[in-house]
């Protein structure tokens, strides 16, 4: 049975590259402060399927998150399930003055489509900066592709944990070699999208992800990406984008995600 669970919400990005998640530059486009990471409210979502599932969800989990409304360091919230059986549930994330931030459905795939192949995109260099994201920057990675980046899961791993207490999360998520944790994976599509067209402030909106394999401690993760459109609306310029990770390993694909973001704000 998929309960209901309440924590509080941990800006994990507070010093990110991308200032939305800082004070300031959030004040400045009328938030009341840093916004906590989109992957990280998925990964509020998720969490009861980890709890339930176990190591299935990590296997073969598929999971879409949209993000609806801005969620803060310090808000109290509730995941509440709206619907559920034995291998799929539906929920959303309420916080505490009773706003809906972002909504999920989430599954355990018994047929989900075959895990793709590695493109063998060349890997960013550590210091590589991307081109300002623009139509014709998108564009030009649509056609000639994108580089791919390399992600270690260990001890130095960005987003190790998306709760302030780590041991609050689900047991395999936890403890000194845990597996990684979907904060951790699907950031991973926010910073190959970032690290190929440099984009600053930038939110983003929306995920679908499936999970074919476990990420185990000290595994090497290769990012890659393709660029599947690119828009404007109602002011906001937007991007949609396909994210696959590997392990740099065996080449073996570890989850597919489709990434929706908001790459240039609207009066940026």
């Amino acid at each position: 049975m998929i309960n209901d669970w309440q924590a509080e919400a941990l800006n994990t990005a507070p010093d990110s590259p991308n200032e939305i998640h800082g004070d300031q530059l959030a004040q400045q486009f009328g938030f009341k402060g840093g916004l906590v990471p989109g992957v990280t409210i998925s990964a509020y979502l998720i969490h009861p399927a980890v709890e339930t599932w176990g190591m299935a969800f990590l296997e073969k989990g598929k999971a879409h998150v949209t993000v609806r409304k801005p969620l803060y360091d310090g808000d109290k919230f509730t995941v509440r399930i709206l619907s559920s059986s034995d291998s799929t549930y539906q929920a959303e994330l309420v916080r505490s003055d009773g706003v809906t931030s972002a909504s999920a459905e989430i599954s355990i795939e018994d047929d989900a489509p075959a895990p793709l192949t590695r493109l063998g995109a060349p890997i960013a260099a550590c210091e590589y900066v991307g081109p300002p994201a623009s139509p014709a920057a998108w564009e030009k990675l649509r056609q000639e592709g994108c580089l791919a980046f390399r992600y270690p899961w260990g001890s130095q791993a960005r987003m190790k944990t998306y709760l302030r207490n780590e041991l609050q999360m689900p047991e395999l998520l936890s403890g000194t070699r845990p597996y990684a944790n979907m904060g951790f994976l699907l950031g991973i599509s926010n910073w190959v999208l970032a690290g190929n067209a440099h984009m600053n402030p930038w939110v983003h909106l929306e995920t679908s992800s499936q999970n074919y394999r476990p990420v185990p401690w000290g595994t090497s993760v290769i990012g890659e990406m393709e660029v599947r459109d690119y828009y404007e609306k109602r002011g906001h310029r937007f991007v949609d984008a396909e994210v696959a990770l590997y392990d740099e390993a065996d080449d073996s694909c570890l989850s597919s995600i489709s990434l929706r973001a908001i790459y240039q704000l609207r009066g940026a």
